[in-house]
This record gives C-alpha cells, sequence and structure tokens, in this order.
C-alpha cells in the first residue's frame, strides 16, 4: 500500500468512527474549503492544505513520499528519537521497516494538537449541553492547551526520521475516535447497571486484561463499584483533557451518571466528585492500543492486506 493511500484509509476510518457523526464532518470540511478560498497571499501561502481533506490537525505523514511503498511497520504509542533509532538498528540488524507509525503526534501535528480540540464542543451538545454553553467553556481550555504545546521542540523526532530517511506518519485523533466510538456503542448496547458492570465489561476486551496483568488496569476515580451508573458517556477524544466545567454542565443538563476516559486531571476528577458523577479510568496506553488496533483492522481492511508488524513503545496488536 502506498503511504499516501494508509494515510488516507486511516483518516477514513477516523471519520467513519466519528462520534460527531459525518454530517457534522462534512460541514467543518466545508467551513475549512471555504475560508481557504477566502485567503490570499502568505496566508494562504502558508495553510495547511491538509485540512481541505483531514478534519484532524494532529495526524499526519510526517516524512516520507507518498509513493513509498508500505509493507512493513514499527508502531508504537510515542515514537520519538529513541523509537526511530531503535527503528534503525533493527534495519541495520536485517529487519525490513518501511514505516514507523506513531498514535501520540509528532511535528506540525503536536503543535497543531489544540486544533481538534473543538470538537468536543459538539461531543458535550450531542448529550444535552447547550452549543453555546459547550463552546464558551471549552474556548478557555483549547487557548491553555495551545500556549502549553507553544513552547515544544515538535520537530526533534521527526528530525531524526528525515535524517535517517525513514518515512513517518502519526495517528491520534482517528484512532482515539475508533475506541470512543467503539466503547460507546458497547456501553449503550451492554447496558450496564453499576460501576461494577462497567469495569467488567472493560476486562473482557484483551487491550484492558492485558494492562491489568502489567499493573497499569483500570481504575475507579470518583465513586465506588457498588454505585449505579446511569447512562455511560466514554470520553476519549478530542485532543486532550476537557474542561473542568463540563461536569457542572453535564450533571445538570443530561443523565449522564459515568464516565469512562483513559486518564483525568485532578482538577477535573475533583469537579467529578462534585457532581457526583462516577468516573471510570480505563487507562491510557491501553485505550490508545485498542484505539490504534481498531484503526489498522480498517486499514488493512482497505489494503486488503495484513502488514508485517513491529510492535514496540505499549502497543500491541490484537484484531477485532
Amino acid at each position: 500500500m502506498k503511504l499516501r493511500k494508509l494515510y488516507e484509509a486511516a483518516v477514513k476510518v477516523g471519520i467513519e468512527y466519528d462520534p460527531r457523526g459525518k454530517a457534522v464532518v462534512r460541514k467543518e470540511l466545508k467551513r475549512v474549503k471555504k475560508k481557504y478560498d477566502g485567503l490570499k497571499g502568505n496566508d494562504k501561502k502558508v495553510f495547511d492544505t491538509e485540512r481541505l481533506t483531514s478534519p484532524y490537525s494532529d495526524s499526519r505523514i510526517l516524512h516520507g513520499a507518498d509513493d513509498v511503498d508500505v509493507k512493513s511497520v514499527i508502531m508504537g504509542i510515542d515514537m520519538e528519537i529513541g523509537e526511530v533509532l531503535l527503528t534503525e538498528r533493527l534495519r541495520e540488524k536485517g529487519r525490513k521497516i518501511d514505516l514507523i507509525w506513531a498514535h501520540h503526534p509528532e511535528g506540525g501535528a503536536q503543535a497543531n494538537l489544540s486544533g481538534v480540540m473543538a470538537m468536543q464542543a459538539d461531543i458535550l451538545h450531542a448529550h444535552g449541553v447547550p452549543i453555546n454553553v459547550a463552546e464558551g467553556i471549552m474556548g478557555p481550555r483549547i487557548k491553555q492547551v495551545e500556549r502549553g504545546v507553544m513552547p515544544i521542540n515538535h520537530q526533534r523526532g521527526v528530525d531524526a526520521a528525515r535524517l535517517l530517511d525513514i518515512p513517518m506518519i502519526c495517528t491520534h485523533t482517528p484512532a482515539d475516535n475508533c475506541v470512543a466510538t467503539y466503547l460507546q456503542r458497547l456501553f449503550d448496547a451492554k447496558k450496564a447497571e453499576t460501576v461494577g458492570d462497567v469495569l467488567g465489561v472493560l476486562r473482557d476486551i484483551p487491550e484492558y486484561a492485558e494492562a491489568e496483568k502489567l499493573g497499569a488496569g483500570l481504575k475507579v476515580f470518583v465513586g465506588s463499584e457498588e454505585r449505579r451508573t446511569g447512562k455511560v458517556l466514554v470520553d476519549m477524544t478530542g485532543g486532550t483533557g476537557g474542561s473542568h466545567k463540563a461536569f457542572e454542565k453535564l450533571a445538570n443538563t443530561s443523565d449522564i451518571g459515568t464516565v469512562v476516559g483513559m486518564h483525568i486531571s485532578e482538577k477535573n476528577r475533583e469537579q467529578a466528585e462534585k457532581n457526583h458523577i462516577n468516573v471510570v479510568i480505563a487507562g491510557h496506553i491501553a485505550s490508545d492500543t485498542l484505539g490504534m488496533n481498531l484503526l489498522l483492522d480498517g486499514v488493512e481492511k482497505a489494503a486488503r492486506r495484513k502488514f508485517d508488524l513491529i510492535e514496540c513503545s505499549g502497543f500491541r496488536r490484537y484484531r477485532h
């Protein structure tokens, strides 16, 4: 599969799993196109034209020609300088590796992480929070994340891949969409009655079962296993953690009683507790691994073949 086709297939899978729905994604792409058409001069010259076809600014081809043929992949959650050098060492020892495939964003994709966070407002709106309120509480949080990533040396890992001439991509929100929608559909179907039932549903998924064996398993951060769930909201996409104010709005405007997430800040945990919303943390790396596995399932289906895969940096392959 050519590198460009692989990347486009990953974006397509991400759109298929996008919790906002395809109609919302199409409207977003139309808004970006309209904005681009209205630009002139340097503003148009520096515009990231990938945004015209991909709604996920934290996922990009980071290095490599579009027509590179990809048969063998090294995949991991964090693929930074160490993992790039590991890839080169494996190649020196005779392993054929065509592509470094990361989950977490690197390079320009990391610099533009905040660009995907607006989707969290649409997700809150879908669960009963008025859109003006949802956008109002997300605005300051998006700016906070934007300021936080600005000082980072984004290109370090990408520069290492460039100097060693190893193609590299990252797929962040597409994979997070996969895990969020997969789990939301599962909980909607299972209708767990207690927080303990929520844990049981997650333990049946191999990524979470494996994480528990490694001591990185499920945790009830707010509530107890005996507490009833109410409606379960899976909160695992949209760049990074959202506004702490979301818990108050969900408590007042929706029937959400339990949030299942990858991770949660202490400030957000305190707000969940204050508003009596149960919080189950499924685990960061296990959730990212599930998302990448679902994404890879879709890309391999599009490619009509399985890649020769090397697992590293917390990632383990399970097919679903």
